[in-house]
């Protein structure tokens, strides 16, 4: 397996992945997901597995953060791994990448949302270190609720 930063040329094949992860009314619209990916305040990672010489894009995350004034804080939008690549410890290591560009931007903290259902990625984050911070209802589409997390981001991590 092989993370990189993102290339224009790899929408497709990271838009195909959110299309096998989500439901229609789950999914970020294409237009979002270029807006956020276009961001000058976010980085897109991408893990990639060059199997018998076909590269495949088997996962992303994404992560914007906040500059400014006062102190800024990133969220990730989203860490996608394709169905057939999970548990084999992408989601932690698109994770640590994301991590280490919101502190490379100078991010002291770092949150997410994730479905209370989605048990695997709690189970990611709170592994990682996140602390829940609090559930919010109707977050998601179809009325389902999400949970907060929070991390904060340090020098050393």
């Amino acid at each position: 397996m092989l993370c990189r930063l993102y290339q224009p040329g790899d929408f497709p094949a990271l838009y195909a992945v959110e299309e096998l992860c989500f439901a229609p009314a789950f999914r970020f619209a294409r237009s979002y997901m270029h807006q956020i990916i276009a961001s000058r305040d976010a980085a897109t990672w991408i893990a990639e597995e060059d199997a018998e010489a076909k590269v495949e894009l088997i996962g992303f995350a994404i992560v914007e953060w906040t500059a400014g004034q006062g102190e800024s804080a990133a969220y990730i939008q989203t860490l996608e791994i394709h169905p057939a690549w999970r548990g084999r410890g992408i989601g932690a290591e698109l994770l640590r990448l994301a991590e280490g560009s919101a502190r490379a931007a100078g991010a002291k903290s770092i949150g997410l949302h994730v479905d209370v259902e989605n048990a695997a990625a709690i189970h990611l984050y709170e592994s990682h270190g996140y602390a829940r911070q609090g559930r919010q209802e109707h977050y998601y589409a179809r009325h389902r609720a999400a949970f907060t997390y929070r991390k904060p981001l340090k020098v050393d991590d």
